[in-house]
């Protein structure tokens, strides 16, 4: 697994993630993989769920016009939210906003490797203002 930056589709793992999007017209697969965090409940929380929720709590973002990242690695994402001009609900946007306090937890992986970098609360932080606005 390849990690490059502190953004939300700065990893191998969420641009994989993105390909699930191809041939969806629903925010079932954001639901499902927000749902896989949360599900986890008082369990340790693997990076790879956590960096998968992140990039789908970042395509929620983009679908309220607030997205937190637009480069050649979110091509995938900017086009699926192109296409399907969907409004996320707020159940949706509370579910995410409940799965990135997770994702900061003591119980989760991904917080404990990015445990020294200002630069990663802070875009955890910039993702949260963007679904909350």
């Amino acid at each position: 697994m390849g990690t490059w930056s502190h953004e939300s589709f700065g990893n191998d793992t969420a641009c994989d993630w993105a390909y699930e999007l191809e041939g969806i017209t629903d925010l079932s697969v954001i639901e499902s993989t927000i749902d896989r965090v949360l599900e986890s409940e008082d369990e340790y929380l693997e990076a790879p769920d956590a960096e998968e929720a992140i990039a789908a709590i970042e395509v929620i973002a983009k679908l309220l016009g607030n997205g937190t990242q637009s480069d050649s690695y979110t091509e995938r994402a900017d086009a699926w939210v192109k296409e399907n001009n969907l409004r996320p609900s707020a159940e949706l946007i509370q579910k995410a906003k409940n799965a990135l306090s997770k994702i900061l937890s003591e119980n989760s992986e991904l917080a404990e490797l990015w445990e020294e970098s200002e630069e990663w609360k802070s875009e955890i932080s910039k993702l949260l203002a963007a679904i909350s606005k």
